[in-house]
């Protein structure tokens, strides 16, 4: 867990998926996978894949792989992290995300990465987003014993900016980051530039869908974050 506080303690804030809502990985995520899957000699369809992205590895395994031998578990998830890390050069954040960080903490909000990644990811993640300056505290897959659709991950960044789960709103991009925030009563903002459907993401509980961080900059006076916000959007 990495907190940086920038302009101190704030009471409300904007926890935020990382992978697919403000980085465009989540496909780069599935190939990764489906590589790792190949080199075990296991075939899996990459829609059946990109269906779980958004989950922590081992709830990935679970959902696409049922009744496995779960003995060769770890050299699949290791198997996932070096593929994904030779896209790490090639990574880029959606059009508006610095932007919307920006914006949410110069409103007054404290602003968390809520991420399930491994912390070297992370970093890359958050050296690509060029946003550490709007950014309170960030997560990654050792701040929680279990991941999406598990709250822990979201309860570990509520920690990290000292809030409750009613003052805040979280930002993502998959039924699992929908299904994580209900279980803390907290309102999901989804965004379907992850690959996941305006309906999927409405079905699972969204409060408020938008195509990407841009459209919801845009929006964001009249959005649940801009509810939240002490400083006029």
């Amino acid at each position: 867990m990495q907190n940086t506080r920038p302009g101190g303690r704030r009471n409300r804030g904007v926890l935020f998926d990382v992978d697919g809502t403000l980085i465009d990985s989540a496909y780069l995520h599935t190939i990764a996978w489906w590589q790792a899957f190949r080199q075990a000699g296991l075939d899996v369809p990459m829609a059946s894949i990109h269906r779980s992205v958004g989950m922590g590895g081992a709830n990935l395994l679970d959902n696409v792989l049922p009744g496995r031998d779960r003995s060769e578990d770890q050299a699949i998830m290791a198997a996932h992290g070096a593929v994904f890390s030779t896209f790490w050069p090639g990574l880029r954040a959606f059009d508006g995300a610095r932007d919307l960080l920006a914006q949410c903490c110069e409103s007054g909000l404290a602003v968390a990465l809520a991420s399930s990644a491994r912390e070297r990811d992370l970093d890359v993640l958050r050296s690509t987003l060029r946003a550490d300056s709007f950014i309170h505290a960030s997560t990654s897959a050792n701040d929680a014993k279990e991941s999406k659709p598990a709250p822990d991950i979201l309860e570990a960044a509520l920690r990290a900016v000292e809030l409750h789960a009613a003052d805040v709103v979280y930002v993502g991009d998959s039924v699992w980051d929908v299904y994580a925030a209900a279980r803390l009563d907290i309102p999901t903002i989804g965004l379907t530039c992850g690959g996941t459907s305006a309906a999927e993401l409405s079905e699972a509980g969204a409060v408020e869908i938008y195509s990407g961080p841009r459209e919801l900059l845009e929006n964001l006076r009249d959005s649940a974050i801009g509810k939240l916000a002490r400083r006029p959007l």
